[in-house]
């Protein structure tokens, strides 16, 4: 038990758990409803999370039998990871548009609630009424 405690107050070190805990971080925000401009983030993040499955394997498929039509190897060598590549910098692009914000909100309440449990200070309720 006392080294769960001494692991809790290491971490109560670090400012951001610091502010979590004595913030007492919720997830109240989930309740409100999101304004506008967050509205379109998370529109314009979905289309990039679905246009990256687009690009992605289906892409890299098509390179190998144009490489295989053409018997060009080059093609699959060169342009599969390329295509891949580009697929995930895309699928991560639209995972940073849809959740950043509510992403650092829970981010806050798991860190709180961790330190507490540690600590052995934690209350026994649910995160949203």
């Amino acid at each position: 038990m006392k080294t769960r405690k001494k692991i809790a107050d290491l971490l109560l070190r670090i400012p951001f758990v610091y502010k979590a805990v004595n913030e007492k971080a919720d997830l109240s925000a989930f309740k409100i409803k999101p304004a506008n401009h967050i509205l379109i983030r998370n529109a314009i993040g979905l289309f990039l999370i679905i246009f990256s499955y687009v690009i992605g394997w289906p892409f890299v498929i098509a390179l190998g039998v144009i490489a295989i039509k053409e018997k060009e190897p080059l093609f699959i060598v060169i342009g599969g990871p390329i295509a891949y590549g580009v697929s995930h910098l895309v699928f991560w692009a639209g995972m940073y548009l849809t959740g950043a914000h509510y992403t650092f909100i829970f981010l806050r309440w798991a860190v709180r609630v961790a330190v507490e449990k540690l600590a052995g200070t934690q209350e026994n309720k649910m995160p949203v009424d």
